[in-house]
């Protein structure tokens, strides 16, 4: 089993290792296949229940005549509380794991459910999506170290395999919300605390074989590569990959909070309809989440990160000007292109800061994703002042912010 390197805080301003820092799997061992399921199957559960949030939009906004700038703020509940929390949870667990945090804090999204399906104050919705925001705050570093502890050395494929999970799940939360949730109202909410409940079941038994790789892990000195980036420039390619997963997060965070109305409003479709619509795009972004990391593992992260950011330009540039059937079509190319990048993003990041795994997990999965839903707060201000098609039209030059690549050092690639 790969173990991660533990090292004091004076590494912070030494050299890192660029390449793999888990000792190579015994020969003929290969990734924990049955961990990696589980881990994503959870992940799946969570993210199902997180984008539960934003399909029910069209009815909170309805019910309690909410405007887009207050669909903006209970997306911004959601994204800072998990921003806010990621990478203290990451640094902490890098000292000190919990392996069965994961349940725990799987119990702040069953407890945020429940009371998003009988809120009837603003005030009170906002508190119960800060409460979902906190469970995933919780799950995603830990989750995340255990995928890599799992991977047998195919570290791209793994963390595909766990961005899988949820990137479907976040896909399956418009289908549900259109087929339960709208016919059956907001308190049908409720239900979906069931699907809580299993995944603290199945956590609590991944933390039982994580318990054992934390025993038995031992302290590892880090040690400069010949060739490998300074640490300056490590802080350089840290701070353009956060903008890339920024770029990338805020363009999926305005389709995912924002598509139904801009459906709704350019083509008149129910609001059933442009539901299944957006599980359409975040469907494609669950496979192209899957194919991104097998990619970068073959022909490297950076080739990788250049074409499914700028690769993503000409289409949603077209998207605003597209009919109905046109819409479809390239929200799934678009979908399959930008999504391809995250595993590559963060992989890429662990590799540059091995020895922060858990802090920089957090960062990316956190600060990243929270400050998209900061973006997708300001765009729903912005489409109260001028117009959700306008929005659009903005976001769909996110993309060109790839352009920033090219400050990437050039990471040595180790055959798999």
């Amino acid at each position: 089993m790969n173990k991660p390197v533990v090292v004091s805080e004076e590494t912070l301003t030494e050299p890192v290792v660029v390449s793999d820092i888990a000792p190579a799997a015994k020969p003929g061992a290969g990734p924990a296949y049955v961990v990696l399921a589980g881990i994503s199957f959870s992940h799946f559960l969570n993210d199902t229940m997180q984008s539960l949030i934003a399909s029910v939009y069209p009815i909170l906004k309805d019910t309690y005549a909410l405007d887009f700038a207050q669909i903006g703020m209970i997306t911004l509940a959601f994204q800072f509380t998990a921003s806010l929390l990621q990478p203290v949870v990451g640094h902490y667990t890098d000292k000190k794991a919990q392996p069965y945090s994961l349940s725990i804090g799987m119990a702040s999204t069953f407890c945020g459910l429940l009371l998003l399906s009988a809120a009837h104050q603003y005030l009170v919705i906002l508190v119960a999506a800060a409460l979902v925001g906190l469970g995933s705050a919780v799950f995603h570093p830990e989750s995340a170290r255990i995928a890599r502890l799992a991977s047998g050395g195919r570290y791209g494929f793994a963390q595909s395999v766990f961005q899988l999970g949820g990137s479907f799940g976040t896909s399956m939360g418009p289908l549900l919300a259109a087929l339960i949730v709208v016919p059956f109202g907001q308190g049908s909410i409720a239900w979906f605390s069931s699907i809580a409940f299993l995944a603290i079941v199945i956590l609590w038994r991944i933390g039982r074989w994580y318990a054992p790789q934390i025993t038995t892990r031992k302290a590892a000195p880090v040690h400069t590569q010949p060739g490998g980036p300074s640490s300056r420039r490590v802080a350089v390619a840290l701070a353009v990959l956060v903008a890339l997963l920024f770029s990338k997060q805020l363009y999926v965070s305005s389709l995912s909070s924002y598509y139904i109305f801009y459906l709704i409003d350019r083509f008149g479709v129910s609001t059933q309809t442009a539901q299944i619509y957006l599980f359409i795009f975040l469907a494609a972004n669950a496979v192209g989440a899957f194919l991104g990391g097998p990619l970068g593992d073959r022909f490297g992260r950076k080739i990788v990160i250049w074409i499914s950011i700028l690769g993503a330009l000409p289409f949603t540039l077209a998207l605003p000007y597209a009919g109905l059937a046109g819409s479809a079509v390239l929200s799934v190319i678009v979908g399959l292109i930008i999504s391809s990048t995250t595993s590559s993003i963060i992989v890429f990041a662990q590799e540059l800061v091995p020895h922060r795994f858990g802090m920089i997990s957090g960062v990316f999965f956190g600060v990243a994703f929270g400050i998209g839903g900061l973006g997708a707060a300001a765009l729903g201000k912005l489409a109260d002042h001028t117009s959700i098609a306008f929005v659009y039209q903005v976001c769909a030059w996110l993309p060109a912010i790839g352009l920033l690549a090219v400050f990437l050092p050039s990471l040595p690639r180790h055959p798999r």
